[in-house]
C-alpha cells in the first residue's frame, strides 16, 4: 500500500533517527546551559545530562516502539490463526511507512488464502454430493491387509446395497461381509477386478468389482467399488435383440420377396408353356436359397461357437487349406514350431479375415498373411492396402451384427474375435502406414520342448 496524497510517506527509520537527533539536540543544548551555569564543574554537567535525558531518551522509546511491538504480536497470532485454517483476521496500521506496507501484503495474503479456502470447501462439497449419489457403491477401507480392516467411507450406495441404509464408518469389513452374499466375498477372496453374480433364477444380479490400494498417512488403504449392471446388461440385451431381429428381417426380406417373384413368374411361364426362361429362373432361386442358407447358418455358427479342441498342428498345413480357398501372399517365414489350435475354427477366423482384406479394395496381390512367434505368443497378421478404417470404424467393428457393407451381417470380424479370445488370445485392428488395414490374432504359442 501507497502513500496517500494527503498523508506524507515517512521512514520507520526516518522517525527513529530523527527522534535519536532530537534527543541528542537536547543533550548538547543542555550541557551548554549547564556549562555556562557551571564552567568549573564538566564532570558534574554530564552527570547531570545523562540522569536527566537517558529516562527520557526510554520512555520515549518505548513509547515510540510499543506500536511496533503490538502489532508483531498481532502479526503471530494472525499467523496462529491461518494455521488453524481461519482466515477472516486482518491488522490496520496507522502510520504510511514500511510496516503499512508489511501489513497490506499480509491482508492480501489473507483474502487469497481466504477464498482459496472457499473455492476447496465448495468442491469438497460438490466431490461428496457426487460420491454419495453416484449409483456406484464405494468402500474405503483402512489397514486393508487385515481381515479386521475398518471401513473408514461408505457412500450411499454402498451402504443400502451392504447394511439397508445403515452407517459402515468405523465397522470391520469383514464384519460386514459375513452379512453380506456368498458371490461378494468370493470375488473379494480371489483378488482383482472383475465380474460376480448374486442370486438365482429371476433374482440373479450382475456386479462389477474393482479395487485399488493406496498409502494414506501412512497406512495402506483400499477402495472397493461395486457397481450394478443388471438393469444396463438387460437394455444392452434388448438391443442386441432387437438389432438382430432388423438384420434377420432385412435380410429375409431381401430373399424371400425375390424368391416369391421369381416363383411367380415361373408358374406364369409354365402356364403358358414358355419355358424357354425357366432353367435361368430356377438357377436365380437356387443362388438365393444358397445365399439364404449361408446367412443362418453364419448366424448360427457364431451363436453356438463350441469350445476349442486344441491340438499340435503345423502351419504349413493351415496355409494350405487356406490357400485352397482364398488367394493371398505369405510375408515372411512360418514358425516351424506346432501350433496348439482347433484348426478347423482358427481357419473359419483367418478365412473371414482375408475375405474381409478382398473386400476392402486391395489389390488382390496385396492382400497378406504373416505369422510369427513373439516370445510366448504366436502373432497372426492379415494385411490388405484398401481404404481401411475411420476412427468410428474402428471402435464399433468388433461388435457383433456391425457392418458397413450393404450386404453385410456384422459377424465376420466378430466371429474371429470370439475364436482368439477362446483360444486365450486377442485380435487388434489398426490402419495401415501407407494405407490399408491391419488385423492382428495374438495366440498362446506352444511351448517349446
Amino acid at each position: 500500500m501507497t502513500g496517500s496524497a494527503h498523508q506524507p510517506r515517512f521512514s520507520l527509520v526516518t522517525r527513529l533517527s530523527a527522534l535519536v537527533g532530537t534527543l541528542l539536540a537536547l543533550a548538547v543544548i543542555a550541557a551548554l546551559l549547564l556549562d555556562h551555569l557551571l564552567p568549573a564543574r564538566p564532570l558534574l554537567v554530564l552527570t547531570i545530562c545523562l540522569l536527566g535525558l537517558v529516562p527520557l531518551a526510554v520512555i520515549t522509546l518505548r513509547a515510540q516502539l510499543h506500536p511496533v511491538l503490538s502489532l508483531f504480536r498481532a502479526l503471530e497470532g494472525t499467523v496462529d490463526s491461518y494455521r488453524d485454517g481461519d482466515f477472516s483476521c486482518s491488522l490496520h496500521w496507522p502510520h504510511n511507512d514500511e510496516l503499512r506496507d508489511l501489513i497490506a501484503a499480509h491482508n492480501n495474503l489473507g483474502n487469497v488464502l481466504r477464498e482459496q479456502r472457499l473455492g476447496l470447501v465448495q468442491r469438497e462439497l460438490l466431490l461428496d454430493s457426487m460420491v454419495q449419489n453416484t449409483p456406484v457403491a464405494m468402500l474405503l477401507v483402512a489397514d486393508s491387509t487385515t481381515p479386521g480392516g475398518a471401513i473408514v467411507f461408505a457412500n450411499i450406495a454402498a451402504r443400502q446395497l451392504l447394511a439397508q441404509g445403515r452407517k459402515l464408518e468405523g465397522h470391520s469389513l469383514q464384519a460386514v461381509l459375513d452379512d453380506a452374499s456368498a458371490a461378494l466375498r468370493d470375488a473379494l477372496a480371489r483378488g482383482g477386478d472383475g465380474l460376480f453374480t448374486a442370486g438365482e433364477g429371476e433374482a440373479e444380479e450382475v456386479y462389477h468389482l474393482a479395487r485399488s490400494t493406496f498409502t494414506l498417512n501412512g497406512r495402506r488403504h483400499e477402495l472397493l467399488l461395486l457397481r450394478h449392471l443388471t438393469v444396463e446388461l438387460r437394455r444392452q440385451e434388448v438391443q442386441t435383440w432387437k438389432k438382430v431381429i432388423r438384420v434377420i428381417s432385412h435380410e429375409l426380406n431381401n430373399s424371400l420377396a425375390p424368391l416369391a417373384s421369381l416363383a411367380h413368374s415361373g408358374a406364369e411361364l409354365v402356364r403358358r408353356g414358355q419355358l424357354e426362361r425357366l432353367p435361368q429362373i430356377l438357377e436365380t432361386i437356387g443362388e438365393r436359397t444358397r445365399h439364404l442358407e449361408s446367412f443362418i447358418s453364419g448366424y448360427a455358427r457364431f451363436a453356438k461357437l463350441p469350445t476349442p479342441r486344441l491340438e499340435a498342428c503345423s502351419w504349413p498345413a493351415v496355409v494350405t487349406r487356406l490357400a485352397g480357398q482364398v488367394s493371398f501372399t505369405i510375408a515372411g517365414e512360418l514358425p516351424p514350431d506346432a501350433a496348439w489350435i482347433d484348426a478347423a475354427q482358427l481357419e473359419q477366423a483367418l478365412l473371414n479375415l482375408l475375405k474381409n482384406a478382398h473386400e476392402s479394395g486391395s489389390r488382390p496381390d496385396d492382400v497378406q498373411l504373416q505369422i510369427r512367434r513373439v516370445q510366448d505368443q504366436v502373432r497372426i497378421d492379415v494385411m490388405d492396402r484398401g481404404s481401411g478404417m475411420s476412427d468410428a470404424v474402428l471402435t464399433h467393428a468388433l461388435v457383433p451384427f456391425y457392418s458397413t457393407k450393404r450386404a453385410g451381417t456384422g459377424l465376420g470380424l466378430a466371429l474371429a474375435r470370439e475364436i482368439a479370445e477362446a483360444h486365450g488370445g486377442r485380435i487388434l485392428l489398426a490402419n495401415r502406414d501407407g494405407g490399408g488395414l491391419a488385423v492382428t490374432l495374438f495366440l498362446p504359442a506352444l511351448p517349446v520342448t
